[in-house]
């Protein structure tokens, strides 16, 4: 028997350590909810991890870019109806002027009305979203993933000469009212085209947009197997854990009082 170097109190001061030391960590699992509290405890993981996070946050980024292009579309097409509205009373006028009972006195009413819708449909071609034009025929290139690839977004143009010129037309005779309405119609089968491109164009978004959100939700879901805690594991290991701090404690107490049994052999 020996005093100076108790083996059995080092031993169990060491096994107590190293018990409290996992249950603190188990602590601070189910008190974060994430099992990589530093890189120390999984590497790797924590490497895979932090790149999904960061792939994670462009794809939201890349998801919002889509939102945001699909909203511009949808405000084009908004305008799009109403000259389409415009376009449609124009050629009403248009006919109406080639009426054989109407002066041209009477055309000159008709034509006042069509000039204001030509010159409503021109001050449309000049709206913008945020700054950016919404009738130009310059394409634009919507991020739609986390690496920054683009698709063309065609454009529309409202200041086309197909628009202008029946913009520009007249109802004030029966002669031009011939032309106008061949201009109104022309300026009708290319408003059907423009938006039918703009129903294209929101349709092919969307379906972008449906395929980052099903992508979120997979980078979450493999992000989640590598960093969150399941509880009902460590809830587990705690209580192993919090069982070997305490006895381990009252073994380490029944380890320092070993050596006072030499105190016997001395009496």
């Amino acid at each position: 028997m020996v005093i100076n170097t108790n083996t059995a109190a080092s031993s169990g001061a060491r096994q107590l350590n190293e018990s409290s030391a996992m249950l603190a960590k188990s602590l601070s699992r189910l008190s974060s909810g994430s099992k990589i509290g530093s890189p120390d405890d999984d590497a790797a993981g924590s490497a895979v991890s932090l790149r999904f996070d960061a792939q994670l946050n462009r794809v939201a980024a890349a998801n919002t870019n889509v939102t945001n292009a699909v909203s511009f579309s949808q405000t084009q097409d908004g305008f799009l109806g109403k000259v389409a509205k415009a376009l449609d009373r124009m050629s009403e006028l248009s006919v109406l002027s080639q009426d054989v009972t109407k002066t041209d006195t009477d055309r000159g009413l008709y034509n006042t009305e069509f000039g204001k819708l030509g010159t409503y449909i021109n001050d449309l071609a000049t709206k913008d979203f945020n700054g950016v034009s919404l009738f130009s025929s310059t394409a634009l290139n919507v991020t739609t993933d986390s690496d920054a690839h683009t698709i063309a977004m065609t454009g529309v143009n409202l200041g086309a000469s197909t628009y202008t010129t029946a913009n520009s037309s007249t109802v004030d005779t029966s002669a031009h009212a011939v032309t106008a309405l061949a201009n109104v119609k022309l300026a009708i089968n290319q408003l059907a085209t423009d938006r039918s491109t703009v129903g294209a164009n929101v349709s092919v978004l969307q379906s972008y947009s449906s395929q980052l959100g099903v992508l979120k939700d997979n980078l979450g879901a493999a992000n989640s197997r590598i960093k969150d805690v399941d509880v009902a594991v460590e809830s587990t290991q705690y209580a192993r854990y919090n069982i070997l701090v305490q006895s381990g404690t009252a073994m380490l107490a029944q380890a320092n009082s070993l050596p006072q049994s030499a105190l016997r052999l001395l009496g």
